[in-house]
């Protein structure tokens, strides 16, 4: 099997020649991996698309996740091929790469050294971590630099503002030792803010990592938005107290079997009609 390619290998110098393959073009995997992988790999390929959909993409540099069942009790997970879109992503371009960066199956794709070292480090501490989403989007970015962070302003911060934690710029994520600090900060949250940097966002499957990403990335986009009309002085902020129980109330939309189910179905839906083909 391969290794992931890292940091220092030649495939990522100035200069370097390398063709990345068009995801149609691969061989499918259906039928040679599991059910089970088969099914989270659809499901991850559309959570790329969806992604795109919404406009959370940074050409090819930012990545999203999936835990796979464990195979003779090694721990994997899948990423993204480095160089794919995320509007064209598919199940059989996805790369199957263990804790220790090793790439599990036969693929031409290398995975984006970054992307390796911030969801691997979730992964191994996080076993609620199904999916791990992290973008870089210009609303998401700027609260990310500012010294308070997500503000309780509206009722769509204060349904996660409980549930973020926060994470200090150490560069592009490609130190391996960034992974213990990473842990530590997100603790027992579920969203991340990576300041100076972007959004992270976890769950148990895709449904529930996009349904909080869906809300961290419009509560920081109607923040910069209320800002831009009038300083912070013309703002209203909620209490802790309101904010607290505005968490509590919207709790449930992020509950496995309640959330996904509801939002899921249609998402899929929606996808299939606009930009189908990521079930290949």
């Amino acid at each position: 099997m391969a290794t992931a390619i890292q940091p220092t290998d030649n495939a990522m110098s100035v200069g370097a020649g390398f063709a990345i393959a068009d995801p149609q073009e691969v061989e499918r995997v259906e039928g040679k991996v599991s059910d089970a992988e088969w099914q989270i790999r659809c499901e991850l390929a559309a959570t790329y698309r969806l992604c795109a959909m919404h406009a959370w993409t940074d050409l090819v540099f930012t990545h999203i996740s999936a835990r796979l069942p464990d195979e003779d009790g090694e721990e994997r997970f899948l990423i993204n091929p480095y160089g794919v879109m995320f509007d064209e992503m598919t199940a059989s371009a996805l790369v199957k790469i263990d804790l220790d960066g090793n790439i599990k199956q036969e693929t031409s794709y290398f995975t984006n050294p970054a992307g390796f070292t911030i969801h691997s480090a979730v992964h191994s501490a996080r076993e609620d971590a199904g999916c791990v989403i992290h973008v870089h989007t210009p609303y998401g970015i700027a609260v990310s630099v500012q010294k308070e962070g997500l503000r309780r302003y509206t009722q769509f911060s204060m349904q996660v503002h409980d549930d973020v934690a926060y994470h200090d710029y150490e560069g592009i994520a490609l130190d391996l030792e960034e992974r213990d600090r990473l842990i530590n900060d997100l603790g027992e949250k579920s969203l991340l803010i990576l300041r100076n940097h972007g959004t992270l966002t976890m769950g148990p499957n895709c449904a529930i990592a996009f349904l909080r990403m869906y809300f961290l990335e419009n509560a920081c986009k109607t923040q910069i938005l209320a800002q831009s009309v009038g300083g912070a002085e013309h703002l209203h902020e909620e209490s802790e107290d309101m904010g607290h129980r505005v968490y509590q109330q919207g709790a449930a939309a992020f509950q496995q079997g309640f959330g996904d189910n509801l939002i899921w179905p249609g998402l899929m839906r929606k996808l299939k009609r606009t930009n189908p083909g990521f079930d290949y």
